[in-house]
């Protein structure tokens, strides 16, 4: 068993994840979410699918992006 990073869990099933070259142990994919996911610059939730990432920043759709100044996006439909 492993201990989660983030709730300090003691779970049998937990895993782990390398990002950018460091090994993160969890629980749960909520507590990996929380630990790695990027943020929105705009509104500030943490972005779990594609987002968009534009002059280093990081964006969690279009919308949000344009709300920011970046005029070159579109969501993908």
């Amino acid at each position: 068993m492993a201990e989660c990073e983030v709730c300090g869990n003691d779970y049998y099933l937990s895993f782990q994840v390398v990002a950018a070259g460091q090994t993160h142990t969890f629980d749960s994919f909520e507590c990996a979410i929380h630990k790695l996911a990027p943020v929105c610059e705009h509104c500030r939730c943490k972005i779990v699918g594609h987002g968009i990432e534009a002059n280093g920043t990081f964006y969690c759709c279009a919308h949000c992006a344009r709300k920011e100044g970046v005029s070159a996006v579109a969501d993908r439909a």
